[in-house]
């Protein structure tokens, strides 16, 4: 028996990023007569979905699971039922990239944003100082997820000093090792020609603070008001927060595009590979110090230390690397014994060392 989702024409989703492969995970559900489609939005066990027959409203109820992290969410690929009232979701595709960050609450669970990201956008406003510790923390999400991420310092029009400007574009351009850094201004058009070309394939997210002017940056790409935008403070051209929920846009340039709210914290996941990969000078010194287990404090032959020494890599750096890591390392060890136990084994060592160090002094004293 052929299923309605089988012989149905799936072709309009492919704009939205359908593709043969996912036709292949989908092909159990098919069939079964469900209908795919890709969830636009989610509000409160209800679900936005866009299928081949055009948008529906479907419930999650039968996807509802107590881990945060397996909850149907923006961007996620899903069977839905083909017809009744309500309809239901009856299951999701396994996702290829998911962007997950740690709740604020005391529980410190995952919570995931966006599923099926290619390249994830972190908005920084240069309507603020730069806060490049942030921008570090945003970008280590963004790589541990599987998307490509590229920095956009969007309100660029309020920094008219080229000078000034290109000073702001190399202090990211360091605390952004392999990422794309592109000031745009949404008023002049400045630089959105380029992240147009950026957001024209695959499925894009905008992530960044409040007021950082995602729903102005994604109502240029889309070339329409898609979204709600307050105008900018005069004081200190700050914005304010509009974006309640997560949006899944169809961009009329190609490719789609997800707007967030705007995050407050940013918690780390499980990315220790994330932070490994936005300080990677700082990992390909650390291969060059003299001892494997080299903590870059005082040891002798510290290639990372050298660096600092000499003015190749900034304090700040080194700082905001042992700061993620050992956040990161204290998410983990909530979930993983092994972790917790590296972690005391780390503490006393650095125990030991300060001890040490004050026996050392006080001998100097004498």
């Amino acid at each position: 028996m052929t299923s309605h989702s089988a012989s149905a024409d799936l072709s309009p989703l492919t704009v939205y990023g359908w593709d043969d492969a996912w036709a292949d995970a989908f092909a159990p559900y098919a069939a079964e007569g469900l209908l795919p489609g890709r969830v636009v939005r989610v509000d409160r066990g209800q679900c936005d979905v866009i299928t081949a027959d055009g948008p529906l409203r479907a419930d999650t109820a039968f996807v509802t699971p107590e881990d945060p992290l397996r909850v149907v969410c923006t961007g996620d690929w899903v069977a839905v039922e083909p017809g009744g009232t309500p309809r239901y979701v009856r299951a999701y595709l396994p996702r290829r990239t998911a962007f997950v960050r740690s709740t604020s609450s005391k529980r410190s669970e995952g919570q995931i944003l966006a599923a099926n990201v290619d390249h994830a956008i972190v908005a920084v406003s240069l309507a603020d100082e730069v806060d490049l510790g942030r921008i570090e923390r945003f970008l280590a999400l963004a790589w541990e997820s599987g998307a490509a991420p590229v920095v956009v310092l969007s309100k660029a029009d309020l920094v008219p000093d080229p000078v000034t400007l290109a000073h702001l574009v190399r202090d990211v351009e360091t605390s952004a090792p392999g990422v794309q850094v592109l000031p745009v201004s949404a008023v002049g058009g400045e630089g959105v020609d380029v992240l147009r070309a950026v957001v024209g394939s695959g499925t894009s997210v905008l992530l960044g603070q409040s007021g950082a002017g995602k729903s102005t940056l994604a109502n240029v790409l889309a070339g329409a008001e898609v979204m709600e935008v307050q105008a900018t403070r005069d004081v200190d051209g700050k914005g304010r927060h509009t974006t309640t929920t997560r949006n899944l846009l169809l961009l009329p340039g190609g490719g789609v595009l997800i707007d967030t709210p705007g995050l407050r914290g940013v918690g780390l996941w499980d990315a220790g590979t994330g932070v490994g990969q936005v300080f990677s000078e700082i990992e390909e010194l650390a291969e060059r110090c003299r001892f494997h287990d080299c903590a870059h404090e005082s040891e002798p032959g510290c290639a990372v230390r050298e660096a600092i020494d000499s003015g190749d890599l900034p304090e700040r750096r080194l700082d905001s690397y042992r700061k993620l890591l050992r956040e990161n390392q204290r998410i983990v060890a909530k979930t993983d014994a092994r972790a917790r136990a590296e972690i005391r084994k780390e503490s006393k060592r650095r125990g030991a060392v300060g001890r040490e160090a004050m026996a050392s002094k006080r001998r100097g004293l004498r």
